[in-house]
């Protein structure tokens, strides 16, 4: 073949690209497992790291074995309550591959926009039965039960998240764990540090028969059981930690009073309320 005529290179361009596609597909196909197991243990690192536990992780020679050993060790069962509190879902065995664990809270949180934008009753309990939250329960190394929860909402740039751990007495944190997807460093993705995630140990989320709020507040929090420090010049960012919590927590309001009650407990109802968020959702 002679390599002056145009043809030629044409023709080993396609070849070149040919090869360079299969090559990046075959990558990509041999690294999709590897980068699905990631995000699982990132997911299971979070739900034990809400209860203060897999604190080992980033020294271990090899993390995602250690954080697959505390997940099977700790977490004991995974649920799926629905808007009336009831448990639909229980899976005690290969929790991770469970209905529960796969749940995107992403899409949990769509409904709920759904439900504050439904324009008649009959719509909005349509949506709310079709609400699936999941819940994971955690046994300490203290022999202490939590009920880790979940909840999703709106930053400043986009979604943040949250994992929260529930006492057994279902009125009180036990630890909590957030993250974001595009906060601004320094300022509201400093939600992701201990100094602010540490402040919600003790405190109350229902109160009386009630969501009681967390209010992230400014120049200081006054009172030890409801109010944490907001993050220095990230008002709206903190503001929205608050008003994540609140809203996950008038969902989760049922599951927990009949938790905190006991089995025969009567059913709860969800106080639905309006809450002005945009965010740009991502699967979770």
């Amino acid at each position: 073949m002679n390599t002056n005529k145009n043809s030629y290179t044409v023709i080993y361009t396609i070849v070149l690209v040919a090869i360079v596609a299969t090559i990046l597909a075959l990558v990509s196909m041999g690294l999709k497992q590897k980068q699905q197991t990631n995000i699982e243990v990132e997911k299971q690192l979070s739900i034990l790291s809400s209860a203060n536990l897999a604190k080992d992780a980033k020294s271990a020679s090899d993390k995602n074995s250690y954080v697959q050993g505390e997940f099977a060790k700790y977490i004991t069962e995974a649920l799926v309550v629905n808007a009336k509190g009831e448990v639909v879902e229980s899976y005690t065995e290969d929790i991770v591959k469970s209905d529960a664990f796969k749940i995107s809270i992403a899409d949990e949180y769509a409904k709920m926009r759904d439900i504050d934008a439904a324009k008649d009753d009959a719509t909005k309990e349509s949506i709310l039965s079709q609400l699936r939250l999941p819940v994971f329960v955690c046994n300490t190394p203290e022999g202490a039960q939590y009920y880790i929860l979940s909840a999703y909402g709106a930053g400043l740039w986009g979604p943040i998240w949250a994992y929260i751990a529930v006492k057994q007495n279902a009125t009180s944190l036990a630890g909590a764990i957030f993250d974001h997807s595009s906060e601004t460093p320094g300022l509201g993705g400093e939600i992701v540090t201990e100094k602010f995630r540490n402040q919600f140990v003790n405190k109350v989320i229902i109160e009386n028969g009630e969501v009681s709020e967390i209010r992230v507040v400014k120049d200081g929090a006054d009172d030890p059981l409801h109010e944490v420090d907001a993050i220095s010049g990230a008002t709206i960012t903190s503001t929205s930690v608050q008003k994540m919590l609140t809203q996950w927590a008038n969902y989760y309001k049922p599951y927990l009073m009949n938790i905190s009650k006991g089995s025969n407990a009567p059913e709860q109802t969800i106080e639905v309320k309006d809450f002005e968020q945009d965010p740009q959702v991502i699967e979770l």
